[in-house]
C-alpha cells in the first residue's frame, strides 16, 4: 500500500503545471480531429518528465503507460475543443476566433498528464501498469473514442475510468454512481414524400404538413405509453423542414431529432420501435414514409466492481467526505465504447465556481481550478486501488 501522504506531496508539487498546462491548452482549443498542438505540447510535456508516449501520427491524441507488470488499468481524457466564442476576459482565454473549451477538456487533459507524472514518480511501487488514453473528437458524433478501440487501445486493461467536469458539483468534490450514468444518443431522419398541390385542395393530394404534425406530435406520447417510465427514453425533434410558398403543399417534408435512453434494453430497441409508429402515424395521411437511424453512442453504465475499487481508493486517499452522489444525465458521453469492451466508469469531477449556475457548452463555462487538485489526487488513489481490487 502506498503512502497517501506521499501521492498528495507528489501531486502538489506536480499542480503548477498542471495548471499551466490546463491553461496553455485553454489558449489554443482545438476542434475535433485538429488537436494537432495540443498533441504535440502533451507529448512533450510527458518526454520531458520521463514518460514515453506514443502519438497516433499522422493523426492527433496520443497514448502513454506507465509501470510494468501483468495487470494493467486504463484512464481516458479528452482533449477537444468546441465551436463556440468565447466571451471571457480570463487571462488566458481562448485566442483563436470560434472556439473554446467550454466543456472541461482542458482540465480533462492536464488532470490526466498530472496523473501519468505522479505515476511515473512512484516508479516500482505501482503494483501494475497504467495506460493513459488522450482522446481526441469527443464532441463529434459519434465520437472519436471508436476509433480508438478499434486500434486496441483497451485490449488487456482490466478495467477503465474517465472524468467529465460537472458544474452542477461543488469543486472539492467527486461524483460517482454505479449503474447508468449518462444516455445514449442517436440520431433519426424521416422523409415524407407525396405528390404535392394547392392548399385549397389538401383532399385532392397528400398533406404533408399535416402529416409532419401528427408525428410530431403523437409520437413522444405513444412513446410514453410503450416504454417503462422508469426507463428514461428522451425522442426530441430538433430539425423540421419543407415547403417554399404559404399556398402550396410540398412534395417533400423532412424531420431529424435525436433518441437518448440510460438502459441497455431500451437503447437496443429504440430504433424497430420508432420506425413502427412513424410508419403507423403517417399510414392514415397517404404520406410515403423513409425512416433512417443512425447510431452514435451507447449509454454509459459504470461497472460495480470498478465503482467500489474507485470509491474505495478515492476515500482512503482524500476522506469520505470527498464522494458525493453522482446525478444520471441524458446527455452522451462516448467514453460508452470503452466501457463496453472493458469494466469501465465516468466520474463527474466537481468544478463549480461558488454559486455560479452555468452549464457545459456555454460560452460563460469556466471551472474552478481548485477541481485539478481533486482530479489528479482522486485520479490516481482510483487507478492504484483499481490494480489492487480489480
Amino acid at each position: 500500500m502506498i503512502d497517501p501522504s506521499r501521492v498528495r506531496g507528489l501531486v502538489a508539487e506536480v499542480l503548477p503545471i498542471v495548471v499551466e498546462l490546463r491553461r496553455a491548452i485553454h489558449r489554443r482549443p482545438e476542434l475535433a480531429y485538429q488537436e494537432f498542438q495540443t498533441t504535440s505540447r502533451l507529448a512533450d510535456l510527458l518526454r520531458d518528465r520521463g514518460l514515453a508516449p506514443r502519438l497516433r501520427t499522422p493523426k492527433t491524441g496520443l497514448i502513454t503507460e506507465v509501470g510494468g507488470g501483468a495487470k494493467s488499468v486504463g484512464f481516458r481524457a479528452d482533449i477537444d475543443a468546441l465551436p463556440i466564442q468565447e466571451p471571457s476576459d480570463l487571462p488566458f482565454a481562448s485566442e483563436v476566433a470560434g472556439a473554446m473549451h467550454a466543456c472541461g477538456h482542458d482540465a480533462h487533459a492536464a488532470i490526466a498528464a498530472g496523473i501519468a507524472i505522479v505515476l511515473h514518480q512512484l516508479g516500482s511501487d505501482l503494483s501494475g501498469r497504467v495506460r493513459i488514453i488522450f482522446q481526441p473528437a469527443e464532441e463529434t458524433f459519434p465520437g472519436g473514442a471508436w476509433e480508438l478501440v478499434r486500434e486496441g487501445a483497451v485490449e488487456g486493461l482490466a478495467g477503465i475510468i474517465a472524468f467529465h467536469a460537472d458544474p452542477s458539483i461543488a469543486a472539492g468534490r467527486v461524483g460517482l454512481r454505479t449503474g447508468p450514468l449518462t444516455a445514449s444518443t442517436d440520431r433519426f431522419f424521416i422523409t415524407l414524400e407525396g405528390p404535392g398541390g394547392h392548399t385549397a385542395r389538401p383532399h385532392k393530394t397528400v398533406d404533408l404538413i399535416f402529416a409532419a404534425g401528427k408525428v410530431i406530435a403523437e409520437l413522444p406520447g405513444l412513446l410514453d405509453r410503450l416504454t417503462d417510465s422508469r426507463r428514461p427514453l428522451v425522442v426530441v425533434f430538433g430539425k423540421v423542414g419543407g415547403g417554399s410558398a404559404e399556398n402550396v403543399i410540398p412534395t417533400v417534408v423532412e424531420l431529424s431529432g435525436t433518441a437518448r435512453a440510460l438502459d441497455r434494453e431500451i437503447f437496443d430497441e429504440v430504433p424497430s420501435l420508432l420506425e413502427r409508429l412513424v410508419q403507423d402515424i403517417a399510414a392514415p395521411t397517404g404520406a410515403k414514409v423513409t425512416f433512417h437511424y443512425q447510431r452514435g453512442v451507447p449509454p454509459v453504465v459504470n461497472h460495480e466492481a470498478v465503482m467500489a475499487a474507485v470509491a474505495a481508493g478515492i476515500s482512503g486517499m482524500m476522506g469520505d467526505n470527498v464522494i458525493v452522489e453522482a446525478p444520471t444525465s441524458m446527455g452522451a458521453e462516448d467514453f460508452s465504447r470503452y466501457a463496453e469492451e472493458v469494466p469501465g466508469a465516468l466520474l463527474r469531477l466537481g468544478c463549480r465556481q461558488g454559486q455560479k449556475n452555468v452549464d457545459l457548452h456555454s460560452a460563460n463555462f469556466e471551472i474552478d481550478e481548485t477541481a485539478l487538485e481533486v482530479g489528479v489526487n482522486a485520479g490516481v488513489a482510483a487507478l492504484l486501488s483499481m490494480l489492487e481490487r480489480l
